[in-house]
């Protein structure tokens, strides 16, 4: 067993003894005991209430305890707070805010509480922390962590933890002291962390989630991604779930023993072959943009379209990919992307799939 996890005996409800034990990991020096895999809660926002408590209920049934939404995700704080009803106390739930400043990161925290059906929040996290000029406003007078200050001092959230898609500004928030978790893209295809983040963040006491297990969606195979994640075993990944289904996919792959074979790593391979330069990988160092646009959700648009129908998806990132309108193809963003992705090109492939999914055509 390794060093930090001890095994529990699965929680028995609707899944009738076929529940095998999870392990459980302390989350850096926050006091929190987790599953060593969460349930990250973005697409349950395509889901009824009926549909999203079945499934966030057989994820706890089978062992997790580690559920991350955020306060964006449309109606996901909400169907949580449904499915948890009455047994809050055993879970470990984590939220996020896009805000900046004080007075909207406090609407924020009692807005997620309200949503949540809670009086507390595990880990309150400064979403997507990744531009220098956001991250002075957060860290300056009436900025977002004077209101996480106070909210952890009158007791409404516990931990104050930060996502970021840089690693140069995960490495700067890591050695800050100011946060209790970081959350970073961490997968095959995005394995930097593994010498540049991580060591740094254990060595601070934080706990490491991460986010984009199957590479923001590019990632189809379950099995590779997770012996690759296996590895690191204080690393817990948030997968997203939709169905039964892959709640138990995922949850049966933790039930053996992890072994990464040469034949594993030539697949991880062929896969960053296969992809090349054509994706995404949401450094964010193509922005910011003079005309406007927001280069970093449009580029992904095709992907958040796959998780949710295309309606949902138009609508949810209608201000993103209206903003394409006003790209002139100056280029400066392919200047300024390490991986020299083509992205007006890009954006406009991308356009193109929005006006479809916006008309119903």
């Amino acid at each position: 067993m390794s060093p930090g996890f001890r095994l529990l005996p699965a929680k028995l409800s609707s899944c009738e003894g076929r529940c095998k034990a999870m392990r459980y990991v302390m989350l850096g020096k926050t006091g929190l005991e987790v599953s060593e895999v969460g349930f990250g809660c973005i697409p349950i926002i395509r889901l009824s209430n009926a549909e999203a408590v079945t499934v966030l209920r057989r994820a706890y049934d089978l062992g997790i305890t580690l559920f991350d939404t955020a306060n964006a995700y449309i109606d996901s704080e909400e169907k949580i707070g449904l499915a948890f009803q009455g047994i809050r106390s055993s879970l470990v739930i984590s939220t996020k805010t896009l805000k900046r400043d004080r007075a909207g990161a406090e609407a924020d925290i009692d807005l997620s509480l309200q949503r949540l059906h809670s009086d507390y929040i595990d880990i309150f996290q400064i979403h997507q922390l990744s531009l220098e000029p956001d991250y002075q406003t957060a860290i300056g007078p009436e900025g977002i962590l004077e209101a996480l200050f106070r909210a952890k001092q009158a007791g409404k959230i516990r931990h104050i933890g930060v996502t970021s898609h840089s690693i140069e500004m995960a490495n700067k928030l890591v050695r800050t002291g100011l946060f209790s978790t970081i959350q970073f893209p961490f997968n095959f295809l995005e394995s930097k962390p593994v010498s540049e983040l991580h060591p740094v963040a254990r060595q601070e006491g934080m706990g490491i989630l991460a986010m984009k297990p199957f590479g923001g969606g590019a990632l189809d195979n379950a099995e590779l991604c997770f012996k690759f994640l296996r590895q690191f075993p204080d690393v817990i990944p948030l997968p997203g779930f939709d169905t039964v289904e892959q709640v138990d996919q995922i949850t049966s792959i933790y039930e053996t023993d992890n072994a990464v074979s040469l034949e594993d790593l030539n697949a991880m391979e062929g896969y960053r072959k296969e992809l090349g330069q054509r994706f995404c990988r949401r450094c964010e160092y193509c922005q910011p943009c003079e005309q406007g646009v927001m280069i970093t959700t449009a580029m992904t648009y095709p992907i958040i379209a796959r998780r949710m129908s295309g309606a949902k998806a138009a609508g949810f990132a209608t201000q993103a990919m209206e903003s394409v309108r006003n790209c002139t193809e100056c280029e400066e963003c392919v200047k300024r992307c390490p991986y020299s992705l083509p992205i007006p090109e890009m954006l406009q492939e991308h356009l193109a799939l929005y006006e479809r999914h916006a008309t119903g055509a």
